[in-house]
C-alpha cells in the first residue's frame, strides 16, 4: 500500500500492480462504502487486468478504505475526491492513464476526466440519467437524510429506511468507519458535471437490473461519442457479471480510439 498527502492534508492510499506494458495504467476508483480491494480485486477486475497485460492502480477515496477518514463534511464530496485523483497522476508522474469508476467512482471519474487532459480512455459504471438530471448519483434512490440518519444510528435495529438498512449493514460487515462515510453522503455531488468537456473514449456500463443506472442511455448521449453496454445484474452484481469485465477490457485494451467507441 501506497500513501500521499492531499493538499488539504487528509492521507490518501492507493495500490499497485505492475506488469511489463507499453499502455498507460488503468486506474481504478471504488463506490461508496467500498474500497479499491471490494470493488476490483475482490470482483476479480484486477486479475483481469492483469491478465490482459495490463498495470493496475487502485486509490482508495478519503473516508473509505486504508485512507485518511475526517468526519468533517467540508473534507469530502466528489469535487474533492476529483481532485485527489489529479493529484495521484501527479504522484505517478504517467503521461496518459485509462479511467475506470464505479458508482460514486464514477461520478468522481466523469469530473476529473473532464478536467484531466492524461486521461486517455474513461470508462464508467453504476449510474444513468442522474448524473445528468441531478448531478451525480441518484438520491431518488439512495442518499439524503436517511442514509445519513442510517450512517448515524447508534442502534442499527432502529433504521426503517431499507435502502439505509442494506449500506449499514455493509459498512459494518467491512469495518467501515459509519461517521466518515455520513459525512461523505451529506455532501455528495449535485450540481451539473461538464460532460461535453470529456474528450476521452468512453464507455458506459450499466446493470440491467440496476435502479441507481435507470435510463443508462440517457449518460450516454450526453458525453460526447461514449458508447453504451448492459450487463446483466443489480448495483452489486453487474460488476461481478463476467460480461462487464470482458467489454471492460476490450474497450481498454483497443488499438485505436475508434475501436474503443465501438466496444
Amino acid at each position: 500500500m501506497h500513501r500521499f498527502v492531499a493538499t488539504d492534508g487528509v492521507e490518501i492510499a492507493y495500490r499497485t500492480w505492475e506488469r511489463e506494458s507499453t499502455l498507460p495504467p488503468v486506474v481504478l476508483h471504488h463506490g461508496f462504502a467500498a474500497s479499491g480491494s471490494t470493488n476490483w480485486v475482490q470482483t476479480g477486475l484486477v486479475d483481469a487486468l492483469l491478465g490482459a497485460g495490463r498495470r493496475v492502480v487502485a486509490i482508495d477515496a478519503r473516508g473509505h478504505g486504508a485512507s485518511g477518514k475526517p468526519h468533517d463534511p467540508a473534507f469530502y464530496g466528489e469535487e474533492r475526491m476529483a481532485a485527489d485523483l489529479r493529484e495521484l497522476l501527479d504522484v505517478l508522474g504517467e503521461p496518459a492513464v485509462d479511467l475506470a469508476g464505479y458508482s460514486m467512482g464514477a461520478i468522481v471519474s466523469l469530473i476529473a476526466a473532464g478536467q484531466e487532459p492524461r486521461v486517455r480512455r474513461l470508462a464508467v459504471g453504476g449510474v444513468g440519467a442522474a448524473v445528468v438530471e441531478l448531478g451525480g448519483v441518484d438520491t431518488r434512490v439512495m442518499g439524503g437524510t436517511a442514509l445519513v440518519e442510517a450512517l448515524r444510528a447508534p442502534d442499527p435495529s432502529t433504521i426503517t429506511d431499507p435502502t439505509g438498512a442494506a449500506f449499514r449493514a455493509f459498512a459494518d460487515s467491512t469495518g467501515a468507519d459509519r461517521l466518515a462515510l455520513a459525512a461523505q453522503a451529506e455532501v455528495v455531488h449535485a450540481t451539473p458535471i461538464d460532460l461535453g468537456a470529456i474528450k476521452a473514449p468512453t464507455l458506459l456500463l450499466a446493470g440491467d437490473a440496476d435502479p441507481l443506472a435507470a435510463r443508462p442511455q440517457v449518460l450516454a448521449g450526453a458525453i460526447p461519442g461514449a458508447r453504451l453496454r448492459l450487463v446483466t445484474g443489480d448495483h452489486l452484481a453487474a460488476v461481478r457479471d463476467p460480461a462487464f469485465a470482458q467489454a471492460l477490457l476490450a474497450f481498454l485494451n483497443a488499438d485505436q480510439p475508434g475501436d474503443a467507441r465501438s466496444a
